[in-house]
């Protein structure tokens, strides 16, 4: 009789040992990532994410289930990734880049929403205002002063009177810019020149199309432009038309300066704001942010391969400089 019961009192063990585990399995998170496409500024972003949800006591593999897509620069791909996401119904969704952002916003109005490196999220239309959404969606912006970019132009090059800038047109971050480049560039005795660049592979035509119309070319956190920068380096040094950039990334591909922020911070500030979501915060009550880290990169050899010399006193206020 003893050895007819045995099976039956493990079988019962075996269940309590498994009702024992099942709460701390229920309290793994899942966050989803998508960015509009891969570049240093944007996989910073998403590297910090992760590293801050690790440092909350959020980690991938043990009581965090992550998972991350790129939508390859394809607004439309970046709609299919975000009505997966929303379908998977995670905890949170991290979308980087304007584009990105919208897609997803556009795809819930549930699922917790948390933008990251998006310059102007009430131009874009992703929140109505800076202060708390009351909805499912917050973030942080990287949003920079024009007027302290436009003194770094200067300081790169003190003689310059046309600014060029290449961009997409599509993209909401952009356009912001060059609106409101063309209401300060008149008020320092300078205009802006535009080049549209639809796709990464145009960012090189539009380049080129600036040749003897500009100074020097300023580039903004344009997804198209930064992930195709090589080729706007190649012209820049071809033509010696300076760049100077709003990117530091930029910098170490061959832009000669920047004045930006640090994006690796900015996913760091993302995923604590992420976290605090996941431990019961509601987005609608939080604030979007923006970053108040700015740092100066200087790269003194594009410089010279773009025909220009920096000041010893730039270089030596830089953060960094790139050799």
């Amino acid at each position: 009789m003893q050895m007819k019961k045995l099976p039956w009192m493990t079988m019962g063990a075996l269940a309590l040992a498994v009702a024992a585990v099942a709460p701390a399995s229920a309290q793994e998170k899942s966050v989803a990532v998508t960015a509009i496409v891969e570049h240093p500024a944007l996989d910073s972003v998403r590297d910090g994410v992760q590293a801050a949800l690790k440092e909350a006591g959020f980690e991938s593999g043990k009581n965090l289930k992550w998972q991350y897509q790129s939508a390859q620069g394809n607004t439309g791909t970046a709609a299919q990734i975000a009505r997966k996401f929303v379908g998977d119904k995670p905890d949170a969704i991290v979308a980087i880049a304007t584009p990105s952002a919208q897609a997803v916003v556009a795809a819930t109005k549930s699922v917790p929403v948390v933008f990251s490196a998006v310059t102007d999220p009430v131009a874009a239309k992703l929140v109505a205002s800076w202060e708390p959404s009351k909805n499912n969606v917050t973030g942080v912006s990287d949003m920079l002063a024009l007027d302290k970019q436009m003194e770094l132009v200067k300081q790169v090059v003190p003689n310059a009177k046309r600014v060029g800038m290449v961009y997409n047109p599509g993209e909401a971050n952009s356009v912001v810019v060059v609106k409101e480049l063309e209401k300060l560039l008149p008020k320092l005795g300078m205009t802006l020149v535009e080049a549209a660049a639809p796709r990464s592979v145009d960012v090189s035509s539009a380049a080129r199309s600036l040749i003897g119309k500009v100074d020097v070319i300023y580039t903004n956190t344009d997804n198209n432009v930064v992930s195709a920068y090589e080729s706007l380096v190649k012209v820049g040094q071809d033509a010696k038309i300076p760049l100077v950039a709003s990117d530091t990334d930029s910098v170490k591909r061959g832009a000669i300066a920047a004045l930006g922020i640090n994006y690796r911070d900015l996913g760091e500030q993302t995923g604590r704001m992420v976290a605090r979501i996941l431990k019961g915060e509601k987005p609608g009550d939080i604030k979007p942010e923006l970053s108040t880290k700015m740092e100066l990169f200087v790269n003194p050899g594009a410089a010279e391969k773009q025909g220009v010399k920096l000041s010893d006193t730039l270089v030596k206020s830089a953060a960094q400089v790139i050799q």
